[in-house]
């Protein structure tokens, strides 16, 4: 994959980030390799920032998804930490009650808090946008409580304005579709299990094969 020009990125970044980034000009990123984090990423570089972005693997996510976001940051000139999270030794989140989105955003975040102080690194910023609504998701409580940062949300930026800027900038994310956690695809006060979700990416693999 081709990388790209940050001159040229630079000049499309919307002023409240680059304000942002001039305020805060050493961050660390929780980085899912999806079209709000790529674009943030971006933008950060762009800006002249130390950015360190970190990826969180659990068996939430599928397998592909890690490889996607390291090829993503690899059209930056970035470098991802990838973070391994043994989900299951948390016992709040895979008891998968009503609100086990914010414990895990809380243990993700937590993690990769502590990940980026061990480099000095303060402030950590992540992907949220002006569409997310906070009353959809119980992860935005996680997010306050630790301090994280939302950049996007901050500047008003929605999910479609973000999809254009990518665009603009040929950045390999622009279209890329949201994929839900494998955990939403679990009745609520179901335990999850390892067996679960397994059968849950068999099913997908199964069905890709059918319509291939």
């Amino acid at each position: 994959m081709q990388q790209l020009d940050l001159e040229q990125i630079a000049p499309l970044v919307p002023e409240a980030l680059g304000r942002f980034f001039r305020e805060h000009p050493r961050v660390a990123l929780a980085y899912s390799g999806g079209c709000d984090s790529v674009f943030l990423l971006a933008c950060a570089l762009a800006c002249g920032a130390e950015v360190r972005p970190f990826t969180v693997n659990t068996a939430f996510q599928y397998a592909f998804e890690a490889d996607d976001a390291r090829l993503a940051a690899d059209q930056l000139g970035s470098e991802t930490s990838l973070l391994t999270l043994d989900i299951f030794a948390h016992p709040e989140v895979v008891a998968n009650p009503p609100d086990r989105c914010y414990h895990c955003k809380r243990v993700i975040f937590t993690t990769i808090k502590e990940a980026a102080a061990r480099e000095g690194i303060e402030v950590l910023i992540d992907g949220t946008n002006a569409s997310d609504d906070p009353a959809r998701r119980p992860g935005f409580r996680a997010i306050e409580e630790l301090g994280v940062r939302s950049p996007l949300r901050e500047a008003n930026l929605t999910k479609d304005a973000i999809r254009e800027l990518s665009r603009k900038m040929g950045l390999v994310t622009a279209d890329k579709p949201n994929y839900s956690c494998l955990a939403t695809r679990v009745e609520v006060n179901c335990p999850i299990t390892p067996e679960l979700l397994a059968s849950f990416v068999q099913e997908d693999w199964r069905t890709r094969e059918t319509n291939a």
